[in-house]
């Protein structure tokens, strides 16, 4: 009923706002989109985009189309990786990306296990914050991303949960909130927080800025750092705190009692799913967290 054309013209404007952007995303005239978007109209019989106002905006019929465009252009995607990949050898190289976050003291066993069924396997090993590795993935700079989940994922993105570790609020033994209970979030807004950002400037779900005054840095060992030194409180993994020498102490806060549990993701582009290698990587990494 409908072509491929028509679906990613009406997906790309459904997530870029305009005909015109979706034109620049798909490198396509902004005449065709709209024309594509009018035959897919004009086959269901309805309006897909209420177009009264300076930009279109998706009726209630197009929202519960978006779903079902999405899933046909992410199966397209999968047969044509797996096509290709019928014409070309095996892969032997794992690029993993790695939050710095994450403890990965299994990971070594993992790379054993790895070698003996991939003889001829090479590895790259990157650390980023996650928000810069779901773009490293996305790019296919890396192969494979163990990230802190993170649902803003690019549609081309697959993902799995690994297990989880505990987080929580700290700061130095010399700074004010040490010897303060905190009975809510806002008696922290008063203090200078410590958060991580990707180097693109993009702040995850898992750290959001609530402070006024805020000092951004890309891994946790500087947050750590600072937060050690006195600059503010801040958001760090539990074993990263336990296993470095500092001065790092958790508030004493009312709110939350027990450490925020916190979600370990793998991710991969679907271009690697049906891989031999990044198959098997997947399989393996399942065991770093149980």
């Amino acid at each position: 009923m409908f072509t491929i054309e028509q679906l990613q013209a009406f997906v790309a404007t459904s997530e870029a706002g305009s005909f015109s952007a979706a034109a620049r995303q798909l490198g396509k005239a902004q005449s065709v989109i709209s024309q594509h978007i009018m035959n897919m109209e004009l086959d269901c019989g309805v309006d897909l985009f209420d177009r009264s106002g300076r930009y279109p905006k998706l009726t209630t019929q197009g929202r519960e189309l978006v779903p079902y465009a999405l899933a046909t252009l992410s199966q397209l995607d999968r047969l044509n990786n797996k096509a290709a990949q019928l014409f070309s050898p095996s892969e032997t190289k794992l690029v993993l990306a790695v939050d710095e976050g994450i403890p990965l003291t299994g990971l070594p066993q993992v790379l054993k296990n790895l070698e003996l069924k991939f003889p001829d396997l090479q590895v790259e090993c990157l650390t980023a914050s996650s928000p810069d590795i779901i773009d490293l993935v996305n790019t296919e700079r890396a192969t494979t991303g163990i990230i802190l989940s993170d649902l803003q994922t690019p549609r081309n993105i697959d993902f799995s949960n690994l297990g989880h570790i505990g987080f929580d609020v700290y700061v130095s033994v010399d700074h004010p909130l040490a010897n303060q209970k905190v009975s809510h979030i806002d008696e922290l807004k008063q203090h200078r927080q410590l958060v991580i950002r990707s180097k693109n400037k993009y702040v995850s779900g898992l750290n959001q800025a609530v402070s006024p005054d805020i000092w951004y840095a890309d891994n946790y060992f500087i947050l750590s750092e600072l937060a050690n030194n006195g600059f503010g409180w801040t958001f760090l993994p539990e074993h990263l705190v336990s296993h470095a020498p500092n001065t790092l102490v958790k508030i004493n806060d009312e709110f939350t009692k027990l450490a925020w549990q916190v979600n370990i993701d793998l991710i991969q582009h679907q271009k690697w799913h049906t891989d031999p290698l990044h198959q098997q990587v997947r399989v393996e990494l399942q065991t770093l967290f149980k």
